[in-house]
This record gives structure tokens, C-alpha cells and sequence, in this order.
């Protein structure tokens, strides 16, 4: 590189972030509040700044410049100077280097210092004190890159909603353990390109992995002083840079872009969860890192009476104010990225009902939720809203707009009920094998807008659902207070591991109807990674800080005789879904209109094969259910499915209802590995904790 002039050219102020062009970088930064922002130049080892010089343009609140022959692989950072006044809102300090929030990768990792906080900790006066220290030595930098990349002919799978299966992993804990993985790889992207990965997640039936927060985020300090870890994720240090510690070397971003490419090439979508309702700067007392420091009262929603203070309805200590054009920008921008530069195939939007938020509260005609819509590259991809926060107002749950998926916690915890065994669970479990539809069936919404799931990163795995009454979370250091108390589970006989062999068969039984139960079920399946091989995080229902053998994945386990059954019977339920179309239905139904004398759409039954009625919905003890459903195929014929469904702890004979069919008993869960055969007779005995399902096909009229 040339020597550094004295002065950055004017440069421009779009696009945000540092580009280069070929001859040099320009760097724009937004802050409406400052006075001045430097650009601080780093040697290559980012431990010493070796120049700083002043944005010398500030255009429309962006600030920039120009720096010709600056080249990729350039360290850099901000200082902004402007009123350190927290009563108003205001907390710049030019002696906190400031991460850029555009940038596309880091150098370096926090280490943690009071020098990275704006005020003097532990000062009488708290955070209207204001620190001189330095905080450059413990400051990440950002980096210039050269986004090019040869994709060759690689195209989105494009997946239709109603067949897509999703398969919710942690980069880091699905590869960790993985032995046929090369060990420098384990746990980071270039393993989930690994030939033997993917084959795993073909096998088992999985359209779309759905990975836990990529991007760049920091190590909370109370967790580092703990001797813990952020493993989740959810503390974003930066919107466009990925998390260093899943690359095998920090500038080998290319390693998730051939990930993408290769599980593309299976037929397999990547679905992001990302984290825009809060940062990692925490509330008005955590450290100054990037945003806090560039403009407080701009990129945070402060409390109107008092904006010494951040409204917190993340429960993080900050919110994202969504509702500033900037700050919805960098939102905006950062999706766009992901999908253009790493060919991202959708997003899950951690507590999503924050970015629907207005000064009101939360409106599906948002700013967010409106500019999502109408974009051109963002309107194509797969949105997933987790639809609550804290803040008030905060489930809106089957409330989001057309266009979006929402995770379905009442299906979650109605499955899980009925087949604990709750008394009067058969009309709630009707609605969720359903669809919800009293949730979602509006505006012209689809059943698929319903992301049914029976467990997910935050609570207990589906073994655990089965094996622990009680959290289990004393690793995490908070004496077992956190996590959530009502997980509306069973241990069925014993707290934890046993060698009954009575106690682990029912336990097996048990997963195996509820797997059964969410891919018969209308909407988008959710199978959290590891449940098809009966993972157990030793009844930890809060792992959020547990890098370690508490969240990896035992692939050696997976090996094992029970492990590879649930696969193969996981793998079994995921091709019955593709092969018949009445267990994913494209529209709602109400079972109004018959498709054959005496065959709705939707049927439901008593395990006499009467019709419920009303005072059958109601009866408290009832613990059995026949849901009968049917569709048109395009070329005429009916195809139809029953599903008897058995949560007593005894079995029980079923009668088939009329009109009397040929019916094949495609799956019997408490048999998984017995095949298809034709029934015999109009009676089926269903066993105890099972589900059985049959298929018939009636030719064209």
C-alpha cells in the first residue's frame, strides 16, 4: 500500500459501509447526531493505529471518504466526537473505537476492559461520567473484503412452502463431535459442506436447515467471568460480518458461501436466524461498541420522558428503533446482503413482533413489515417471525402479515399436553393438526404460515421432553433458576436416565406418536437438530451458555441401535408426507363440502368411528381421536388419510369410520419398523402413546 495521505478525498455517501472499487475504498458512515467522525486506520495485526483521519464530507447525515489505493484486508474503525449528554440521549466519546455497522468482517475479539465503556464504572454519578481511557486494544476491526466469489450455476431449491421440512442447527454444535469431518473443520461452515453431513440431512427427509445466529456476536462479559460461553448467538455484534469463530481462519469468509452452494446442490435451502430487535451493547449501562457510540438516540428506542434510558421490550437492555429510515435501512440492507452475497434462502427473525412495533405498538402495516413486502430480492425468500417479545402487546401470534411464517408456540404446547396425557386435550389438539386455523386462516393466509414444532434451541430436546420433569440447568451458574419452569413434560416413572426397560420403551413411544402427530399435522414442520436421534442435553432446558458437550451433537450415539431406529423412522414419517398431499394441505378447509358421498375434506371421529359431537369434544377424559382428511388431486382422483391417534396408557381398538374404504396401514408408531400391508377387517387396535396412519387413493368419478 501507499503511503497514507494526510486527508481522505470527499468520496461518496451511498452505499453505507467500506467498498472498494478497484483503486480505493470509500467508507460512509450514518450519525445525525455527531459533530465529527475519524476513520482510524490499524496495522495489519489491528494493535496499532497508524492513522486517523477526519470524514472530511457529511452528506444527508452520512458521513464519508475517500482513501485512494487503500486495497481488501485494510483494518479499520470509528471515532465520533459530539455531546456526551445522557440525559438527552447523547453518548459520544472519540475515545471508544466504534465498530462500523456495516462491516463485512472482523478482525480480532473483544477482551473484555472498562476502557470499553462510555462512563467510568463504578463512579458515584454512573453513566453521566464520561471515560478518557482508549478502548482500541480491546476492540475488534473491521475489515475491507473483496465480496467476489464464483458461484457457478448455483440457484435458490425454491422449495414449496407446503414441502418444506426444517431442520433448526447450531453450526458450531451439529458438527462439533463429528469424527469423518476433518478436525481443524469441526464446528465451523466448511464442515456443514462435508459430504457426510448433508447426506445425513437428505436422509432423514430435511428440505431447509435453519442455522442459530451466524452473525458476528460477543462474548458477554458476565458469561467470560463465569468461565462460560455465548453459544446461542443471540448478542449480535455486527449485522453483516459472520461470526468468526465458525471460519476455519477469520478471512476465509468463502468457507458459508461453499456450505450454501454445496447444500443447494442437494436440494437443500439455508434459513438464517437473525437477531435485529436488539445489540449486544445492552441497556444505557453497557459498553460503547459501535452503535451506542455513533449516534444512542438514532439506533435506539429511548424511553419520550427520560431518554437517559433505553426502553427494554427484548429483554436485553436495548430495542432497535426500527421505525428511523436509517436504522430500517441497515435492517433492510443487511437481509439484502445475505441473500445476494451468500444466496441465503430465508430468515427466522428472533423475537419478530419487535420489528412490527410503531409508537402505538405492534401493527402488521409497519414500516418493516411494509418495505419487506414490496422488496424486489427480500419478497421471494422464506420469512419466519418468532412472534412475541416482553414489550406490551407483545404475542401477536397469527398476526403478522400475508407473506410470513410464524412459530406456533400453542402448537408446541398442546402436542406436547395431549400426549402427556392432559384431560380435555382433543379439541386444542384438533385445531393444531389443522392448521391453527383460528389463528392464521385470514387474509387469505395458508396453512403453512404455521411453523408447528415440538421443541426448538430454547427449551428441552424431544428426549428430555420425556426424561425430565424438572430443568436441569446448574451448569449454567444461576443455581437452576433459569429457563422455563412449565415445559409440559414427563418423565414417565423416573427423573433422568434409567435402565428400565419398561420406563425408556414408553419414553421411545412417546417421541415417536409426537413425531408422528408434526408431520401429519397441516403446516411447516420444525424438527429441532438432534431429536431424530434422540439427543439429550441431561435435562438442560436453557443451554444458551453451554459450548460443550451439554449442546454438541454425540454422533457416536447417533451410531447406536435406538439412535438409527428414530432416524430411520423420522426418515420414514418426512416421505410420507412428500407422497401424501392430505397430510399438507395447500389451503384451509372446514369440511363443508363433500369430494364423495359421505367424504369431506375434514372428518372427525370417536375411536368408535362416530362423528364428534359436541358433547364428544367436551368430555374431559378422552384421550383417543380419528381426524379423517381428503383432497382432490389435479388429475381427479381423492386421496385421503386417517390418522388415529392414542394417547391412553392403555391400547384401544378403533372403528374405521364409514364410508368403508381400502384403506393401507402406511405407519403404526408403536411399530415403526413394520411395512405398509392393506387392513384387514373395519377395526384397528391402536397401542398405548401410538399413532396410526392409513392411506387410500379413490380413482376419478
Amino acid at each position: 500500500m501507499a503511503p497514507l495521505p494526510d486527508r481522505l478525498l470527499p468520496g461518496r455517501a451511498d452505499p453505507l459501509g467500506a467498498h472498494w472499487d478497484g483503486l480505493g475504498v470509500n467508507f460512509a458512515v450514518f450519525s445525525a447526531h455527531a459533530e465529527r467522525i475519524d476513520l482510524c486506520l490499524f496495522d495489519p495485526a489491528g494493535r496499532r493505529e497508524i492513522a486517523r483521519l477526519p470524514l472530511p464530507e457529511c452528506t444527508d447525515e452520512v458521513w464519508h471518504g475517500y482513501l485512494p489505493e487503500a486495497r481488501p484486508g485494510m483494518l479499520y474503525g470509528y471515532r465520533a466526537h459530539g455531546p456526551y449528554d445522557p440525559r438527552n440521549g447523547h453518548r459520544f466519546n472519540p475515545n471508544k473505537l466504534l465498530l462500523d455497522p456495516y462491516a463485512r468482517q472482523l478482525s480480532g475479539e473483544v477482551r473484555w476492559s472498562d476502557a470499553l465503556f462510555g462512563y467510568r464504572l463504578g463512579a458515584g454519578r454512573g453513566d453521566l461520567t464520561f471515560d478518557r481511557r482508549d478502548s482500541a486494544p480491546a476492540m475488534p476491526k473491521g475489515v475491507v473484503v473483496d465480496e467476489s466469489f464464483h458461484w457457478g450455476d448455483d440457484r435458490p431449491p425454491e422449495i414449496p412452502w407446503d414441502r418444506t421440512v426444517i431442520y433448526e442447527a447450531h453450526v458450531r454444535g451439529l458438527t462439533k463431535l463429528r469424527e469423518d469431518v476433518a478436525p481443524r473443520e469441526r464446528g465451523t461452515f466448511a464442515a456443514l459442506a462435508d459430504p457426510g453431513m448433508i447426506e445425513h440431512l437428505k436422509r432423514i427427509g430435511v428440505t431447509a436447515v435453519e442455522l442459530l445466529p451466524i452473525h458476528a456476536f460477543l462474548q458477554d462479559r458476565f458469561l467470560v467471568e463465569k468461565g462460560l460461553r455465548n453459544y446461542w448467538g443471540y448478542s449480535t455484534l455486527s449485522f453483516f460480518a459472520p461470526e468468526p469463530r465458525y471460519l476455519i481462519e477469520p478471512w476465509m469468509r468463502n468457507e458459508l458461501k461453499v456450505a450454501v452452494r454445496r447444500l443447494h446442490a442437494a436440494g437443500i435451502e439455508v434459513i438464517l436466524d437473525v437477531v435485529y430487535n436488539h445489540t449486544c451493547e445492552g441497556s444505557e449501562l453497557g459498553p460503547t461498541l459501535s452503535w451506542r457510540g455513533l449516534d444512542n438516540a438514532s439506533y435506539y428506542r429511548l424511553l419520550p420522558d427520560n431518554p437517559r434510558h433505553l426502553i427494554n421490550d427484548t429483554g436485553t437492555g436495548n430495542t432497535l428503533n426500527i421505525s428511523h429510515p436509517r436504522v430500517l435501512q441497515m435492517v433492510m440492507d443487511s437481509l439484502r446482503y445475505w441473500v445476494q452475497h451468500f444466496h441465503i434462502d430465508g430468515f427466522r427473525f428472533d423475537l419478530g413482533t419487535i420489528l412490527g412495533r410503531e409508537a402505538h405498538g405492534f401493527d402488521p402495516g409497519s414500516g418493516f413489515f411494509d418495505a419487506i413486502r414490496q422488496d424486489p430480492v427480500l419478497a421471494r425468500v422464506k420469512l419466519i417471525s418468532e412472534p412475541w417479545d416482553i414489550g406490551p402487546g407483545g404475542y401477536q401470534v397469527g398476526n403478522h402479515p400475508p407473506g410470513w411464517a410464524e412459530w406456533n408456540d400453542r402448537y408446541r404446547d398442546g402436542v406436547r399436553r395431549f400426549w402427556r396425557g392432559d384431560s380435555g386435550m382433543r379439541s386444542d389438539l384438533a385445531a393444531r393438526l389443522t392448521g391453527s386455523a383460528e389463528m392464521f386462516d385470514r387474509r387469505r393466509r395458508r396453512p403453512w404460515a404455521s411453523v408447528n414444532f415440538l421443541a426448538s434451541h430454547d427449551g428441552y430436546t424431544l428426549y428430555d421432553l420425556t426424561a425430565y420433569e424438572q430443568r436441569h440447568n446448574e451448569a449454567n451458574g444461576e443455581d437452576g433458576r433459569d429457563g422455563h419452569s412449565d415445559n409440559h413434560s414427563r418423565n414417565w416413572g423416573h427423573e433422568g436416565e434409567t435402565e428400565d426397560a419398561g420406563i425408556r420403551a414408553t419414553r421411545a413411544r412417546v417421541a415417536r406418536a409426537m413425531l408422528t402427530t408434526l408431520f401429519a399435522s397441516a403446516g411447516t414442520p420444525m424438527l429441532l437438530g438432534g431429536d431424530e436421534m434422540a439427543r439429550s442435553q441431561g435435562g438442560n432446558n436453557n443451554a444458551y451458555c453451554q459450548d460443550n458437550d451439554i449442546s454438541w451433537f454425540d454422533w457416536e450415539h447417533a451410531e447406536t441401535e435406538e439412535a438409527q431406529s428414530l432416524q430411520r423412522f423420522t426418515a420414514r414419517l418426512a416421505g410420507l408426507r412428500q407422497q401424501l398431499p392430505p397430510l399438507r394441505p395447500a389451503v384451509y378447509e372446514h369440511g363443508e363440502a363433500e369430494l364423495r358421498p359421505g367424504l369431506s375434506a375434514i372428518g372427525w371421529f370417536d375411536q368408535h368411528g362416530q362423528g364428534m359431537t359436541p358433547e364428544a369434544w367436551a368430555e374431559p377424559e378422552a384421550r383417543t381421536l380419528i381426524l379423517r382428511r381428503a383432497v382432490v388431486a389435479p388429475e381427479g382422483h381423492v386421496d385421503a388419510v386417517l390418522l388415529l391417534l392414542n394417547a391412553d396408557s392403555d391400547g384401544h381398538r378403533f372403528t374405521l369410520p364409514e364410508p368403508a374404504m381400502d384403506w393401507t396401514m402406511v405407519l403404526d408408531s408403536a411399530h415403526p419398523d413394520l411395512a405398509e400391508h392393506p387392513a384387514a377387517g373395519r377395526s384397528v387396535l391402536v397401542a398405548a402413546h401410538s399413532v396410526v396412519l392409513m392411506a387410500t387413493r379413490l380413482p376419478p368419478e
